[in-house]
């Protein structure tokens, strides 16, 4: 059973920034071959909103509209741990931040993590 950590969120003024982590683990012999971690936002009353993605093989990375230009998503294989580094952040920004995993082509993230708050003052 693979499991998902988030950590890394917080409390930031507007302007501020923040990094996520999210670590897989598991079975001794994980390997995040074939897999997207994706993370996604949540506020009250409201879906999971995909934030960003990335191929774990390639990393090959996705962002959402509203987020290019001020935050990066990357992976350290080694580690098997995703980073979402948020820059410029604003209050719409704020939520619960969840990290997703998927099988390439499959149609819905099966693994979360347990997600992590990061608010945004103004």
């Amino acid at each position: 059973q693979v499991q998902l950590v988030e950590s890394g969120g917080g409390l930031v003024q507007a302007g501020g920034s923040l990094r996520l982590s999210c670590t897989a683990s598991g079975r001794s012999t994980l390997t995040m071959t074939n897999y997207v971690m994706g993370w996604f936002r949540q506020i009250p009353g409201k879906e999971r909103d995909i934030v960003a993605a990335i191929t774990w093989d390639e990393g090959i990375t996705y962002l959402t509209d509203s987020v290019k230009g001020r935050f990066t998503i990357s992976r350290d294989s080694a580690k098997k741990t995703t980073y979402l580094q948020m820059y410029r952040l604003k209050p719409e920004d704020t939520g619960v931040y969840f990290c997703a995993l998927k099988m390439r082509g499959a149609n819905s993230y099966d693994v979360w993590g347990q997600g992590t708050q990061v608010t945004v003052s103004s």
